[in-house]
């Protein structure tokens, strides 16, 4: 078990280019495996969750080489993927699981997928169930809604589906499917989710059609080239830096090359109507490609807000830093619509409540969110992130502006999404 302490600063105060988004990391992995051709990436995000994905494609015959974080990818082709020899592990990446289980019951041989501990533990019949309607055959624990599942190869056929709940997993998980299967493969939103995906998808020439909250690929798709790909900075992983740089005094930090891709700045939007001092600086990019910019903080004055609706999927990974924003806000910040957070890698409504409470939050914990008073004065005390990296991120944030000291325990699982998140810390701050 691995263990981060955390002191209070006097300010944070520079500049840190953030690593490469996750999402984008990992699609970029699949789809460069699908791709006959060489895929060059830049900026890969070389997390133990995006390192799960490389692992199996390369157990699945994909000849990918690493250097820091460029990789190349020499694809074979849209078919041409073995059976793997080992049983295909996707550590603690639910991002993996989910969306692979699309690309895989697609293929002609059997497959065995499995996680962690915690994985294990994640939901994942939202995705089997109407892959199932897709002709798939996939079981499993718990009616195929648990890891380990087993995939047989079946033909699948498109079909129409409406998304009950916004999540761009399944989305990108029958999208892939679709790569596959005959006809057309069709998914409406109930809410606009991240299109990293759908961008993909036009970077490797792969059609696809969008009518509102309704995409749509027609299968099975003809084989595509590998490309040049550079992935921006992840906006979640920035999103600590920013709420840090909100909150400690005297402060002004600048975060460099961040994906702002507009599906994913639900978080920037929400900060900035309880008054938040944020710049957003953007960069030039070509056509079709993901939005980047350079995000300036400041130490603001925050007031509480209400928070639902159609922003809570372009956010949904960074409601648990927001909770530590909600602590210091003037007034009540009210979270509502965000029931998902319980089937993350931890019961992050659960989760932040307690630990929150215990550095002295006024939070109180709602069905789908929470109802937080502010500001209050924080604590330092020992805390347990529950091996979900986002909550030891938060917390490490909240210990930022605490009195005395913070012990956050099982932070090992930080690596799987911002390997060196406290060496940055330490970059930015003044003590």
């Amino acid at each position: 078990m691995k263990n981060l302490v955390v002191h209070p600063v006097k300010r944070l105060i520079g500049s840190i280019e953030i690593p490469g988004d996750k999402s984008i990391s990992h699609r970029a992995v699949m789809m460069g495996s699908l791709a006959y051709g060489t895929t060059h990436i830049r900026h890969f995000l070389s997390s133990a969750d995006c390192l799960s994905t490389i692992g199996i494609f390369r157990n699945m015959g994909v000849n990918i080489k690493q250097a820091g974080d460029r990789i190349t990818i020499q694809g074979k082709g849209l078919n041409s993927l073995k059976p793997s020899k080992k049983i295909l592990n996707a550590g603690n990446s639910g991002t993996t699981a989910r969306i692979l289980l699309g690309l895989l019951a697609g293929q002609p041989f059997t497959s065995r997928l499995t996680g962690d501990k915690y994985l294990c533990r994640r939901p994942m019949k939202r995705v089997t169930a109407p892959l199932g309607q897709m002709g798939a055959r996939i079981t499993g624990t718990d009616e195929a809604n648990l890891l380990p599942l087993k995939l047989e190869p079946r033909k699948l056929k498109g079909i129409t589906y409406k998304l009950p709940v916004a999540s761009a997993q399944v989305k990108s998980a029958l999208l892939l499917a679709g790569l596959f299967a005959e006809g057309k493969t069709s998914v409406t939103e109930p809410a606009p989710t991240r299109d990293h995906t759908e961008r993909m998808f036009s970077a490797f020439s792969i059609p696809y059609s969008r009518r509102g909250k309704k995409i749509t690929v027609q299968g099975p798709v003809s084989p595509f080239k590998g490309r040049n790909l550079d992935i921006p900075g992840d906006i979640s992983s920035a999103a600590f830096f920013v709420v840090a740089g909100l909150l400690a005094p005297q402060s002004q930090l600048t975060l460099k090359n961040v994906g702002v891709n507009p599906t994913r700045t639900g978080l920037l939007e929400v900060l900035k109507k309880m008054g938040a001092h944020i710049t957003v600086t953007t960069k030039k990019t070509r056509k079709g490609e993901e939005p980047v910019a350079d995000i300036t903080v400041y130490s603001s004055n925050l007031k509480g807000v209400e928070v639902g609706g159609e922003v809570i999927p372009r956010m949904i990974d960074e409601f648990p830093i927001l909770a530590v924003a909600a602590t210091q806000a003037r007034g009540t910040t009210v979270i509502r619509n965000a029931g998902e957070l319980k089937v993350k890698e931890s019961d992050r409504i659960l989760m932040m409540t307690v630990t929150l409470k215990k550095m002295g939050a006024n939070i109180k914990p709602t069905d789908d969110g929470w109802i937080i008073q502010g500001p209050t004065t924080l604590s330092g005390c020992s805390l347990s992130s529950g091996g979900d990296h986002r909550i030891a991120m938060s917390l490490a944030i909240a210990a930022l502006i605490a009195q005395g000291p913070t012990t956050i325990m099982d932070t090992v699982n930080i690596d799987t999404s911002f390997p060196g998140f406290s060496k940055f810390l330490q970059k930015v701050s003044r003590f």
